[in-house]
């Protein structure tokens, strides 16, 4: 007995068995990592996307449809919605419903312009992921989730910038009633009449008065109100700072009728910034606006403004290009600066740059007269740079 006792303490016969066993365990847990977990992962990536895309579409929406509407039913939460689900996660649409699509508050502006977006696939939304090899051991789905926040801020540099600039809005308190609607024939008047100019020792009893972007009561042009709004401009005289005026200026310090009309034709690549001062051109643009102007619209021709369009804002219609080249930034100078040099005496007054405006060009006629509508604009932010609160122009930036 004690012989057949050593005999069997020693018998390693059947050992291959527990080895293969164990191998066995340790390939179905290794396929099950190899095959579960890197399917769940490409399954975050693609909800991550799916959520970054309508994000990015829901900042988008709030620059170009409405900024100010955060309904369920607004084209921001419409067009998020709609952008991601148009992005699958493991080939099935992800459940985002309007609640899923909010507004937080930025920090950094202290405006609402951002829109965050949360897509899922979960056993709640009855979408959840289903595993292959993880089901046999108890698991047979998984829920995935991604959020993502995009921000429309306010752009604090351009390119492709117009090379004529017009005055920032202002409230108008001349107009002979107690409520002046904007116009483009009023004139920006601080003092009391002196000659050919103002005495800027003697204030007007009622100044018109001129707030900048990102200060308690700004009065400059606004994306919630001004879009659409139809800007006639003419080549200033200098005399005066009025709407439907424009000054021309130097793009860069390169002067001369060729580079005006080509940086009205083309797009010059040399950034400019908020707080800036534009370089007043000394000579006669009438020649270079119209034909640079000319060959712009010629660009894109068959692109129109239609008022139906965006709910009743309007929109552009007929554009060969997903953005028409007829889109072009026009720097707006602080109508202040402007007026205490000009009503001084000094030859050439001060443009120092406030703001933007998108225009889009709709005509030019023989004299120099360009006419267009004030439509939304996308610039870039530079960290470095100061942000540009209450400005025109936006940046679309995936912030989180």
């Amino acid at each position: 007995m004690v012989t057949r006792w050593r005999r069997l303490h020693r018998d390693e016969r059947g050992m291959s068995y527990v080895f293969v066993s164990v191998g066995f365990l340790s390939f179905c847990v290794a396929t099950t990592l190899a095959i579960d977990v890197g399917m769940l992962m490409t399954a975050r990536t693609q909800a991550q996307t799916s959520a970054d895309a309508g994000a990015l579409a829901g900042a988008t929406a709030l620059v170009f449809n409405s900024y100010s509407d955060h309904s369920s039913t607004s084209p921001a939460v419409k067009s998020a919605m709609n952008t991601a689900g148009a992005n699958s996660v493991m080939g099935e649409v992800p459940s985002v419903k309007p609640s899923d699509v909010t507004f937080p508050l930025d920090a950094t502006t202290g405006a609402y312009d951002q829109v965050q977006v949360t897509v899922y696939r979960t056993q709640e939304r009855s979408n959840p992921v289903g595993t292959l090899i993880a089901r046999y051991f108890g698991t047979p789905t998984v829920d995935v989730t991604a959020t993502a926040i995009a921000a429309a801020w306010p752009a604090n540099q351009l390119d492709c910038v117009l090379p004529f600039t017009i005055p920032d809005k202002w409230a108008e308190h001349q107009c002979g009633t107690a409520t002046c609607p904007w116009t483009g024939s009023y004139t920006f008047d601080m003092f009391a009449s002196q000659g050919n100019h103002q005495n800027v020792g003697a204030p007007l009893p009622n100044p018109d008065v001129y707030v900048p972007p990102g200060q308690p009561g700004s009065t400059g042009y606004s994306a919630n109100t001004d879009i659409g709004m139809q800007l006639i401009l003419k080549p200033n005289s200098q005399s005066e700072v009025t709407p439907s005026f424009y000054n021309a200026w130097d793009i860069g310090g390169i002067t001369g009728a060729n580079a005006f009309g080509n940086n009205i034709s083309g797009c010059n690549s040399i950034y400019t910034t908020i707080g800036q001062d534009m370089v007043p051109e000394t000579g006669n643009m009438v020649g270079p606006t119209k034909q640079g102007t000319q060959a712009l619209i010629d660009s894109d021709p068959n692109a129109q403004w239609d008022p139906t369009c965006n709910g009743g804002i309007g929109c552009i219609t007929g554009s060969a290009f997903h953005t028409s080249p007829r889109i072009r930034p026009v720097p707006l100078y602080d109508p202040i600066a402007y007026a205490m040099d000009q009503h001084s005496g000094k030859s050439w007054p001060q443009l120092t740059l406030v703001n933007y405006l998108g225009f889009f060009i709709e005509s030019v006629d023989n004299g120099g007269t360009v006419t267009g509508r004030i439509y939304p604009i996308v610039g870039q932010f530079k960290s470095g740079l100061p942000l540009a609160t209450g400005g025109f122009a936006q940046a679309i930036i995936l912030s989180r």
